[in-house]
């Protein structure tokens, strides 16, 4: 069992003063807006970073998370040209330009990572022989999670893409936890999101599964007992103190390893094609989603440390 303990001092504002004042991955941050950043221990310089609508206000903050980063590369595809395609870059640069769509319509962005990094900083003893261990994995994930929370995000999509051995295989999937105070809201999530994905991209339609329903290795065998996505998943004493807080999904519209895929989730046209999608969906869909304080369990509520499970799909998901 590994248990991280993250303490909420304080957030740090700033009118861009201290932090990057041009481009950080894609998202504009100019000088009078402001971003905000919660201050968890042992976080990478540009991970959990909110910022501020450009344009407008409706009062509610999505949680954008950029599956993998830095040491840990995701699912690794290429293009019919030979040109190599990693998760980690192309969610990232989806990611980035979802937040510069919603800013534009009046939301504040909580973004998990804004740089080729993870969420936590990593020590030497993180990395066996280049690649990342199940512990900082462990640490990594919980890290996402706290910083939804810390946000008080009202919905979380947390971006990946997928990968088979087969390249023929290929289509969108989007996944949700049912095991949560607010699974209704956790569903209609998952399914707007895939429908709007599969109109906009012209993709095969995979379809919508309950995160139990992924068939995958785990880190660990307590991860496999658990069998939810940490960032979705419910509360389990012990391995998931502290869960994700607000309607969530996992959404993959792609299959990096199938050729013609990846070279869509590496143009950027076809990035912005996907960040436009899930923008447009939630210019009527989003604000309902944020479930009532009166509707949630003692699950989410006093957390003071948490802990956490993970399950790893095939073949480098988290």
């Amino acid at each position: 069992m590994v248990v991280v303990a993250l303490v909420f001092y304080r957030v740090m504002d700033s009118t861009g003063q201290g932090v990057a004042k041009a481009d950080v991955a894609g998202v504009l941050i100019k000088p009078a807006v402001s971003v905000s950043q919660p201050l968890l221990a042992g976080l990478e310089d540009g991970a959990c970073v909110s910022f501020s609508p450009t344009s407008g206000h409706v009062g509610q903050t999505v949680f954008i998370d950029a599956g993998h980063g830095g040491l840990d590369p995701g699912v690794v595809g290429a293009t019919a040209a030979g040109h190599q395609v990693l998760e980690k870059d192309a969610t990232l640069a989806v990611a980035s330009r979802l937040a510069a769509l919603l800013r534009a319509d009046g939301y504040s962005v909580v973004m998990s990572r804004t740089r080729d990094t993870t969420v936590i900083k990593l020590a030497a003893a993180d990395s066996n022989y280049g690649a990342i261990t199940s512990s900082a994995v462990h640490r990594d994930l919980a890290a996402r999670a706290a910083c939804a929370n810390a946000a008080g995000a009202n919905v979380l999509v947390s971006i990946h893409l997928d990968g088979f051995s087969d390249p023929s295989v290929g289509g969108a999937e989007t996944f949700y936890d049912a095991a949560r105070p607010f699974a209704a809201s956790n569903h209609r999530l998952a399914a707007d999101l895939q429908s709007a994905l599969v109109a906009r991209l012209g993709v095969a339609d995979r379809g919508v599964f309950t995160d139990d329903q992924l068939a995958a290795p785990t880190l660990t065998a307590t991860g496999g007992s658990y069998n939810h996505l940490i960032e979705l998943g419910p509360q389990s004493p012990g391995w998931v103190d502290n869960p994700s807080q607000m309607p969530g999904a996992l959404v993959e519209p792609l299959f990096i390893t199938n050729p013609a895929e990846a070279q869509i989730a590496s143009d950027p046209a076809g990035q912005q094609k996907i960040a436009e999608a899930w923008c447009a969906w939630q210019e009527s869909n989003l604000l309902p989603l944020a479930p009532q304080a009166s509707a949630l369990s003692g699950e989410l509520q006093a957390r003071e440390r948490f802990s956490l499970g993970e399950h790893r799909p095939l073949p480098w998901r988290s």
